[in-house]
């Protein structure tokens, strides 16, 4: 066994959820902690085991409590942050928690790691580090040039985690990936927010005029790049994890109206963001060699995804 004892932070939430069972199946003896703040976008339920498994434990904290940072990352192998306040909507509303949450949270749990002597950390952050792509997709070494205040502060963290590194050896990845849609996701997302729209009939309400781009990547294809770069990443460096197809807003609406034959659902044209990307883009050659390639499609998983969410309706609740 590679890791006996592993930390994620933010494993009660959508995408660590999946990194959770990825690694859980991946080393089914390991002792694993889960670090969440339990935040709205939580779900109890989507960490099962916790309940049932005597080697994982859920520990709900603030990853600003340097005490909680500490005692969960005492004796670990392997720490992936997921942690974060993640909604670039809500960033336009109230930016100073996501400095606090993303910022000031990371801060902690890299001085904890440092201080704890942790072998190996995968941080996680985003693609929207780079800002607007009009031209070729964005390799790792392009410049950062955040465009929103939730870009801003996973930039900012960054800045720390390489900080840590070069100053402190601290043997810690860095992971920007696209967007990452599958089931228990919570409905502020644009992929779960339609299709529960579709499910009580009301209109698919788009911001501006929904040409915007994204790259759709599966959490469980996310998952499994993790593990690869858990195992052969390049301590101190960054990967991109990028899926190959690449929808528009209002294409990513027609393709979630096409699973409800039976129902007319109109598109609606809401007012824009402050400022809303027209398109995100990287180029993750650098994770292709490797030897990760993305596995799965959402166009092909979608009928799965609409199924989960109108067989758990209550998922949320």
């Amino acid at each position: 066994m590679l890791f006996n004892k592993i930390l994620i932070t933010g494993a009660a939430g959508f995408i660590g959820s999946h990194v959770f069972d990825h690694f859980l199946n991946l080393y089914p003896d390991a002792e694993i902690t889960i670090l969440d703040k339990m935040t709205y976008a939580a779900n109890i339920k989507n960490i099962p085991s916790i309940e049932t498994n005597s080697n994982h434990n859920l520990v709900i904290g603030d990853l600003i409590d340097l005490e909680i940072c500490l005692d969960t990352t005492k004796d670990k192998d392997l720490v992936i942050n997921l942690a974060a306040e993640s909604h670039v909507d809500n960033s336009f509303n109230n930016s100073i928690i996501f400095s606090r949450s993303n910022e000031l949270g990371t801060h902690t749990l890299m001085e904890a790691c440092k201080q704890n002597n942790v072998k190996k950390i995968i941080h996680v952050s985003t693609d929207e580090v780079y800002g607007e792509n009009v031209d070729k997709p964005f390799l790792e070494e392009d410049r950062l040039n955040p465009t929103n205040p939730y870009s801003a502060s996973k930039a900012a963290a960054e800045m720390i985690v390489k900080s840590y590194h070069t100053s402190f050896k601290l043997p810690v990845i860095v992971v920007r990936a696209n967007n990452i849609y599958g089931i228990r996701q919570f409905p502020e997302k644009i992929i779960p927010k339609f299709i529960l729209r579709c499910i009580d009939g009301l209109s698919l309400q788009i911001h501006g005029n929904g040409t915007n781009l994204r790259h759709y990547l599966s959490a469980i294809d996310f998952a499994s790049a993790i593990e690869l770069l858990s195992i052969k990443g390049e301590e101190g460096q960054a990967y991109n994890i990028a899926s190959d197809l690449e929808l528009s807003n209002l294409e990513v609406a027609d393709l979630i109206k096409d699973q409800f034959h039976n129902k007319k659902i109109d598109i609606e044209h809401i007012d824009d963001r402050p400022f809303n990307d027209s398109r995100y883009a990287v180029n993750d050659k650098k994770l292709r060699k490797l030897g990760w390639n993305p596995k799965r499609n959402l166009k092909a998983d979608l009928p799965e995804i609409v199924e989960w969410y109108k067989n758990n309706l209550d998922w949320f609740k």
